[in-house]
């Protein structure tokens, strides 16, 4: 893996991120991780294996899904079930017969994204979550739902209400309870900008992103979407912080749950999830390789799931090979017009699974 090495410092060398950490699995097992670059370029601090990172829209397969995915098993919810019979606000609107298998596929028929932070700026935080309820129940479908795929933070956000009014409690409580303290998982968290939170000692440091030119201040330690901002820090599209670690603890619960094994998911369910589709692209709350030009290189087989953040975060993992890898960095760091990471992407992935390839030979 000492070419996988040369690899990230090529990218921190070439400006594509500041610093990064990655790990390779073959399920339990960790066959690379590395940490390198730094974490923020006014302090200079280096990353290290327990570097946390704002993760971004893994928020959206990490938190929301499996958050649906739960109440699916506690059977408070059910995949075809019209949200206009959940949310009475939704009732009579053109949002009521949309799904939340249309949600998790993102092929609800709502646009990918609206900048909601701006009028919500003005208003006390006590009244912007119903604000926002408001604008998504008066939000006008772009097409039918089901008709076409369209990636969108909208979606995730009426996700973030439904898993809020059935489950009783605060979508960041709802996985701190009943999946990430089951699992042991500390370092994956949503950071609650009114609670003015710390990090425990022994956390680890958190990746700085972005200059945000509407908070007119560099961005670390809270979250980095604007819309998640506003909100407090939690939202169903963006708002979850973590290390490596935990994402690959989480990610192996889910693999053996696919396989049949113990785990704190049923089976059943993560299959339901993870399993290929014939409607769709994408898998619920997931995304998939696409044929050609994928993210996750050319070595994943079509039977892997995984997902991107905007910060420069994503996860594959194959569910054929039992393998994951999951990539963290800052690339929006200081800026977010940096987009050398789509083309890096692939390359690492291809180069990590030619390394397994070649040791298996």
């Amino acid at each position: 893996m000492d070419a996988v090495h040369r690899l990230m410092e090529e990218g921190i060398g070439k400006g594509i991120f500041p610093g990064a950490v990655l790990l390779a699995a073959e399920e339990a097992e960790i066959r690379f991780f590395r940490a390198c670059g730094i974490t923020d370029q006014r302090t200079q601090k280096p990353v290290t294996r327990e570097t946390i990172y704002d993760l971004a829209s893994l928020t959206k397969p990490l938190a929301t899904t499996l958050a649906v995915l739960r109440l699916l098993e506690q059977k408070k919810l059910s995949l075809d079930l019209f949200i206009g019979n959940l949310l009475p606000e939704l009732k009579d609107s053109p949002l009521q017969e949309i799904t939340i298998r249309h949600l998790l596929l993102h092929r609800s028929g709502l646009i990918d994204y609206r900048p909601y932070f701006i009028p919500l700026s003005e208003a006390p935080f006590k009244s912007r979550k119903k604000m926002v309820h408001g604008f998504l129940a008066r939000e006008p479908l772009i097409h039918k739902p089901g008709a076409r795929t369209l990636y969108s933070d909208v979606g995730f956000l009426l996700l973030q209400w439904i898993v809020e009014e059935c489950s009783g409690t605060r979508l960041d409580r709802f996985v701190q309870e009943t999946i990430y303290e089951p699992l042991g998982l500390a370092k994956l968290f949503f950071v609650d900008l009114h609670r003015n939170p710390r990090l425990q000692p022994g956390m680890g440091e958190i990746a700085a992103t972005e200059y945000c030119p509407w908070r007119k201040r560099m961005i670390k330690g809270t979250v980095h979407d604007e819309n998640a901002d506003i909100l407090g820090g939690i939202a169903g599209h963006a708002g979850l912080f973590g290390d490596a670690a935990d994402i690959h603890r989480l990610l192996l619960a889910l693999l053996r749950a696919y396989d049949g094994l113990e785990s704190v998911f049923h089976p059943k369910t993560v299959q339901t999830f993870l399993g290929l589709r014939t409607d769709s692209k994408r898998r619920l709350g997931f995304d998939a390789p696409s044929f050609g030009g994928s993210s996750s290189g050319d070595c994943f087989s079509q039977n892997s799931a995984g997902h991107l953040g905007f910060t420069g975060t994503s996860f594959w993992m194959d569910l054929d090979k039992k393998r994951i890898i999951i990539l963290l960095t800052n690339r929006v760091h200081p800026c977010r017009t940096n987009m050398g990471i789509r083309r890096f992407r692939p390359r690492l992935h291809d180069l990590v699974m030619e390394s397994w390839m070649k040791r298996v030979a």
